[in-house]
């Protein structure tokens, strides 16, 4: 598998993106100002993560999936290792990842790559989202962000 950065963002596949955020105007908006890497195996792009800036010292990772046949194969740490690195490489201080209350194996992925709890932004997904995303039995209501000091 190789990851690479994508230099047209005209050429990011939303489809891999509207896995991790079902809002497309969501997507445009930080697809315009981010960075997207891909992860692509025998020519076929199967991993996707979005490195957006937010503060001189910091970046987030604002979107990250994977093809959901090639999911619970070790891509998602994959591509959570390979942005904290690249957010390393161009010196940011801080990463940033958020994620919905209800999303339960992105939380337990995030810690393990040694992100740690930060905040918590109440009823984001309900005031931010025209219809309500359920995950796992669970509403997903609150934005919880976690950070990993580099």
């Amino acid at each position: 598998m190789k990851m690479y950065e994508v230099e047209d963002n005209k050429k990011v596949p939303l489809e891999l993106l509207l896995l991790a955020d079902p809002s497309e105007e969501q997507i445009k908006c930080y697809v315009e100002e981010g960075t997207c890497y891909v992860a692509e195996e025998e020519d076929e792009i199967i991993g996707i993560y979005i490195l957006y800036q937010t503060e001189w010292d910091k970046v987030e990772i604002v979107n990250i999936a994977v093809k959901e046949s090639n999911q619970g194969k070790g891509i998602g740490k994959q591509l959570v290792l390979h942005a904290v690195d690249e957010a390393r490489r161009l010196g940011y201080s801080k990463i940033d990842i958020c994620t919905g209350n209800s999303s339960i194996g992105p939380l337990a992925l995030y810690q393990k790559c040694g992100f740690r709890l930060d905040s918590i932004e109440k009823d984001y997904f309900i005031q931010h989202y025209a219809e309500p995303i359920y995950e796992n039995g669970i509403q997903c209501r609150d934005k919880i962000r976690l950070r990993l000091v580099l």
